[in-house]
């Protein structure tokens, strides 16, 4: 059993200040204590998130996975549902489209999740090039922490939609021996096999697991293998470090963007220019090594470091082109954290650093795959262009909480960031080079007042700093080789300027528990300047130019219920969950539109589910989910329509836990919608190609066994 000096002090401090958990999927509002006495190993790390996240004055998620693993998990998507603030929708095969107050609105089309710090198990996984989605696979996860917008300010996640960190398995929750499969609609299926123990002072974690599909959509076949193995060593009470390794290929066929009228009569189709290429994203293996070591100097101050090594390579055949690219990033952190007493009162510091950086590669090779219009006459395989891209993120960050009265903290912090970016054309000669090197700076100032036991209050000003990907440098250029430079004719040539987007956020909210059940409400305004805006030129386009926008506006409200209806005698349990979003994101006086929406994402966003527990482990659950309509272009003159899903699951818990089994149903009304959309510039009132078809109806049945 883990003692005192295996958790930071400060944590201590704060879990035993603060009987408010954070948002959390079906978990009740209460005292939490964690010490050897009060906790077990199993959920010492869940326990541990909600705790650390009721301290911060603003929007937080802890994302359970026991509630998401009772039905199909096979994507961001399903393990981010049922969360307030955060807008997760496929946009085809395992890419999801994930915001977080607007951010990423209109970047990088596909799934880099633009705008959002992601770590693994608290290390980086976001770099310079943005967030590769294939090392986030769900199966593997004991929880998800969600820091919304500023508030991952202590982690060093300086975005406009804050941070999020997978936190995986380790020896101390999981199973010895895990066996779970799932099968369903469209040629689906799901395995894993999964271990860990805790042997004396080791622990391990191990988990394969594959997956492939034929896609809802054709051309949209993908395919899945990874493996994770985190492996933990406690020297003394007073030093631990663990390892981590992922390594995860994927290959998904790509179906393009499809119009509104496609959708209402044929969602299943594909781009037809697509199926003539026969586009596909290969990810021929990403691999992910990182260690975290923690040394806990006394009961009020410890030392975390953190050192990540990232390759992810990618190989895209998506338009006439093929674009073989190379990633390779190294990531170092540093947290001291303490606890002390300052004129009296109670005290809690947090220094850090985080470090990004591109390491030198080959950079990204373009040749020609199928040829047309200035390649036309070069045989496929022929050598176009060759492009560098390097970048690095340095964010050094102070914060502190203090106590000014009793149940009144108050938050400050200071961050210095060094971002740089550069591109540059190498092949053929006469390409062009851009480097970028900015300092900034991001204060914050919060409070948060715990009123009652059962009810805090919280509010903060905080600012955000995000530059560019440095691709989008030589994308966004409108620069380009003239005829009779070969295969690299009309290609761009010299790479643009842009600037750090920057956001000031102010936050005002609240959680507890009351008679109506658990709840969190948020509201939020940013002042967002430079804002990093994508759009594709025409609609069978496959590259986003990525500029600079005029001044614009995020503001919204998140807010989530969940509500303990009635409880039987026999132990049987009638509970709903609810989530709902409504985004204002707009220009403020933009030159060409004024005061328009921003396009891509929907005002309001709801899902619930109402849900039954019988006493001897079965259960039974209907949901919902409506979304309004969506501006595709900047102009606004052409919208996606609303729409609403409806979904139920049947399933068994065995009261030992040692194993379940589910129906997963969804989209039952089989609803014609589009997922997602990735919006033009101005298509003048016409159905363009810029939506992503939602799932039709399907099913999907699993089991899991565990040797406990």
């Amino acid at each position: 059993m883990p003692s005192l000096k295996t958790l930071p002090a400060a944590l201590l401090g704060l879990a035993l200040a603060c009987p408010v958990e954070a948002e959390s999927q079906g978990m009740e509002l209460g005292q939490v204590l964690i010490g050897a006495e009060d906790q077990s190993g199993e959920d010492l790390s869940l326990e541990e998130a909600k705790a650390r996240l009721a301290q911060v004055p603003g929007g937080t998620n802890v994302v359970d996975m026991r509630a998401p693993l009772q039905g199909r998990v096979a994507s961001s998507q399903d393990v981010l549902a049922y969360q307030p603030g955060i807008y997760a929708q496929s946009a085809g095969n395992e890419g999801v489209k994930i915001s977080i107050r607007g951010s990423g609105i209109n970047r990088a089309p596909g799934a880099h999740a633009s705008g959002l710090y992601t770590m693994l198990d608290g290390l980086p996984l976001t770099g310079p090039g943005g967030t590769p989605y294939e090392l986030l696979e769900p199966l593997w996860l004991d929880h998800v922490e969600v820091l919304r917008g500023a508030n991952g300010f202590d982690r060093g996640a300086l975005a406009l939609g804050g941070a999020v960190d997978y936190v995986s398995h380790t020896g101390y929750n999981a199973p010895r021996l895990n066996v779970r499969y799932v099968m369903g609609s469209h040629g689906y299926a799901q395995r894993q096999v999964s271990s860990g123990q805790v042997l004396g002072d080791f622990d391990y974690y191990l988990s394969m697991t594959d997956a492939h599909s034929d896609g809802y959509q054709d051309h949209t076949a993908s395919k899945s293998q990874g493996v994770i193995a985190n492996f933990g060593y406690r020297f003394n009470p007073n030093l631990e470090t663990r390892f981590y390794i992922r390594h995860r290929e994927t290959d998904n066929d790509l179906a393009g963007r499809v119009t509104k009228h496609s959708i209402e009569h044929d969602p299943r189709a594909a781009n037809p220019a697509y199926v003539t290429r026969n586009d596909s994203r290969d990810q021929p293996g990403s691999t992910f090594i990182g260690n975290k070591t923690t040394y806990y100097i006394d009961d009020d101050s410890s030392i975390q470091t953190g050192l990540v090594y990232h390759d992810y390579p990618m190989d895209l055949r998506e338009g006439p082109n093929r674009l073989k690219v190379a990633y390779t990033d190294v990531s170092g952190t540093f947290d001291y954290k303490r606890r002390d007493t300052l004129w009296g009162l109670e005290s809690h510091s947090t220094f850090g650093l985080r470090v990004t950086k591109h390491l030198p590669n080959d950079g990204a090779t373009e040749l020609v795959r199928i040829p047309s219009g200035n390649t036309a006459g070069y045989a496929p395989g022929t050598h176009m262009r060759n492009f560098t891209y390097q970048g690095s993120d340095t964010v050094l960050h102070f914060g502190n909480d203090l106590e000014i009265a009793d149940d009144l903290w108050l938050t400050t912090g200071l961050a210095a960031i060094y971002t740089r970016r550069e591109s540059a054309v190498t092949y053929p000669e006469g390409g062009g080079k851009t480097s970028l090197g900015d300092w900034d700076y991001a204060p914050r100032l919060g409070l948060r007042y715990q009123v009652t036991p059962d009810l805090q209050l919280f509010g903060n000003l905080s600012r955000s700093v995000e530059a560019p990907h440095p691709w989008s440098l030589i994308y966004s250029s409108n620069v380009r080789f003239p005829a009779g430079s070969g295969a690299a004719t009309g290609t761009q040539r010299d790479p643009v300027k842009l600037q750090n987007q920057t956001a000031t956020t102010l936050e005002l909210g609240g959680r507890g528990d009351s008679a109506l059940g658990e709840w969190s409400l948020a509201w939020y305004y940013a002042q967002v300047r430079h804002e990093l805006l994508s759009v594709l030129p025409d609609a069978n386009a496959t590259t986003p130019y990525e500029l600079n926008a005029s001044p614009t506006v995020h503001q919204g409200i998140e807010a989530s219920l969940n509500s303990n209806l009635w409880s039987a005698n026999d132990g049987g349990k009638l509970s709903l969950r609810q989530a709902y979003t409504f985004s204002d994101f707009h220009y403020r006086n933009d030159d060409r539109f004024g005061d328009n929406r921003l396009p891509g994402l929907p005002m309001h966003y709801y899902q619930g589910e109402l849900r039954y527990d019988f006493p001897q482990g079965f259960f039974a659950a209907v949901n919902t989910q409506l979304v309004s309509k969506v501006a595709v272009d900047y102009a606004n003159s052409y919208y996606a329509d609303p729409y609403a899903t409806f979904g139920a699951t049947l399933g068994y818990n065995a009261p030992k836990g040692d194993w379940q089994t589910w129906l997963d149903m969804r989209n039952l009304t089989d609803k014609h919608y589009a997922a997602t959309v990735t919006p033009g510039y101005d298509d003048k009132g016409l159905d363009a190609a810029r939506s992503t078809p939602g799932e039709g109806m399907a099913m999907y049945v699993g089991v899991s066994w565990s040797l406990l």
